[in-house]
């Protein structure tokens, strides 16, 4: 068992039954790895490295690391590095979301287990970093969240361009008919040409800057790029502020306020930022033990506009927003909206952090001012209604300003695969008017995957069709665009009324007055629920636990154990 008022390395010792022993032991096995007193005697700071061959995003996690290291070094403190679960969005099956709270639980235990009187987080790629913050709040020892950092962008023909919003809209005009196998070969090559995360606003941009609004990362830290110096050089100062922070005892549950919380949604709403970032921000409030729900997020979003132009609610890019004075200079724009009286990791508070910070300079267009923004209030906006009693999310300023309100009938998607199997077929009965249905993909059903961006028929797309009404329990990459209803809550696969739609069925969208509806009548639906049988239990494993004791979207998707 942890002793609070223990530090360094004889924190949380080994039980043996001989206390000791405990400590006699650590030392002679620290002494192996050439570690001497001197060392020893300072405070400890662990350092999770998220690197990983299948993690592409963290290429120059090395560098960041060692950094960190020095940082740590240079403030009076040991640095020991350890490995954590890295989650590749690209390259895992089915979906990094089905992985995230594996992760935080990993984090969690290890930052428990192992003796350290703070620790440093380096992630990036996007379930990683909410996976960290989530491990942060529920082990409550003094973390610092360290962000790999975005790419940097590419060009291809003269055009700029950046993964992942350039990646879906260029593909769009492959499935058109626009590009042909040599020019989507080229496009590849040009879209993702550095390491670091998606350099548009997804959802490793979104939550590297919600992690530096929440207080968990050092000011200024959350936008440069991940192969420039600035990026190195917020690796060493992380490592500071993590000694400063265990000198001083600043843990994440006196960071992590309802207050805090506030200030980072109304940044993800003026950044125009990824949906998932509501499903995140969820599951760290709830295990922060702190009130905060979507009808919360709905109470701000009436009032923040969007503020920041970059993709894929503008044309511009992180290394932009990084130019034009990142997160610091975005919230002074923001300043009359946020709790200024929260504390931040390196000490003091926000109030304090934007002291010196100038507004956001006549000379760039990148953030605006709430005097001129770039869009209306309600960049986000959450739905309820027959078909999302507990809520459903969608992007508004990434969508078809047309379709917000919109009724048409339902075509339905019984999985992701079905949608890969049918969306093409030629016989597929659909109109530009129809609202794609899929269900079977919310946390229980299959894990909640990116497949709420259902492409566009290629029927459809070849006759300049760009956009339509898509609604599913699944989640969207925050680099996606379109008029896209999300999580929907509950899912189809405990029997929420997604489940019950039929292929002709009328839906009703009003983004403006936050409706989603199903426009059945209730007797049908309940015959209809009559009929209805789950799906599968899977047998064993890791399946089968997130199965059990994963939450509905508006819950976070968390496990109701944590």
């Amino acid at each position: 068992m942890d002793q609070p008022d223990v530090r360094g390395v004889d924190r949380g010792l080994t039980s043996y039954g001989d206390e000791g022993f405990s400590r006699f032991l650590r030392r002679a096995f620290l002494a192996s790895a050439g570690f001497d007193e001197v060392d020893l005697d300072r405070p400890v700071v662990g350092i999770a490295d998220t690197s990983g061959g299948f993690t592409t995003c963290h290429r120059e996690m090395p560098q960041l690391v060692k950094a960190v290291e020095r940082g740590v070094l240079e403030a009076g403190g040991l640095p020991v590095v350890f490995p954590a679960m890295s989650l590749p969005e690209i390259l895992m099956s089915p979906t990094s979301m089905l992985f995230r709270n594996l992760a935080a639980l990993e984090t969690e235990e290890l930052v428990r287990a192992q003796p350290m009187d703070a620790v440093v987080l380096a992630g990036g790629c996007d379930k990683t970093v909410p996976a960290q913050l989530m491990a942060a709040v529920s082990a409550d020892i003094p973390a610092v969240q360290l962000v790999a950092g975005s790419m940097l962008t590419g060009t291809w023909r003269g055009t700029r361009l950046g993964a992942c919003t350039d990646c879906r809209s260029m593909w769009a005009r492959h499935r058109a008919g626009e590009l042909d196998g040599d020019d989507i070969a080229d496009v590849r090559g040009a879209l993702a040409t550095t390491g670091g995360t998606c350099m548009v606003m997804g959802t490793a941009s979104t939550m590297a800057c919600l992690s530096e609004a929440l207080g968990m990362s050092p000011a200024g830290t959350a936008t440069a790029p991940a192969p420039t110096g600035d990026r190195l050089r917020a690796g060493v100062r992380s490592g500071r502020v993590a000694v400063e922070a265990a000198l001083e005892g600043r843990r994440p549950s006196s960071i992590v306020t309802a207050g805090a919380l506030a200030n980072a949604v109304t940044v993800l709403l003026a950044l125009g930022g990824s949906t998932n970032a509501v499903i995140h921000l969820l599951a760290v409030a709830r295990r922060a033990g702190v009130p905060f729900g979507l009808d919360d997020l709905s109470r701000i979003a009436s009032r923040v506009p969007l503020l920041v132009d970059c993709k894929p609610s503008g044309v511009g890019y992180m290394e932009d927003l990084h130019r034009a004075g990142g997160v610091p200079v975005l919230m002074k724009a923001l300043e009359p909206l946020l709790d200024l009286d929260v504390p931040v990791i390196e000490g003091g508070t926000l109030r304090d952090r934007l002291a010196g910070v100038t507004p956001p300079p006549d000379w760039q267009t990148t953030i605006r001012t709430l005097d001129g923004p770039l869009g209306p209030t309600g960049a986000l906006a959450v739905l309820r209604g027959s078909l999302a009693p507990d809520g459903a999310v969608i992007k508004r300023s990434a969508a078809s300003p047309a379709l917000l309100k919109h009724e048409g009938p339902a075509v339905v998607f019984e999985s992701p695969e079905d949608v890969a199997r049918r969306i093409d077929d030629p016989d597929l009965p659909v109109t530009p008017a129809s609202v794609l249905v899929l269900r079977n993909a919310g946390p229980v059903g299959g894990g909640m995957p990116e497949a709420g961006s259902v492409p566009i028929p290629a029927k459809l797309a070849r006759n300049g069709v760009r956009d339509m009404v898509r609604v599913s329990d699944a989640r969207m990459s925050g680099t996606a665009y379109g008029t896209v209803v999300l999580h929907v809550s509950p899912e189809a696969a405990v029997g929420g009324p997604l489940a019950l739609v039929r292929d002709g069925d009328l839906i009703r969208l009003d983004a403006a007055a936050g409706e989603l509806s199903l426009l059945v009548e209730p007797e049908e639906l309940a015959r209809r629920r009559e009929q209805w049988t789950p799906p599968r239990t899977p047998e064993r494993g890791w399946r089968r636990l997130y199965h059990d004791h994963v939450l509905q979207a508006h819950e976070g998707a968390d496990f109701d154990v944590c």
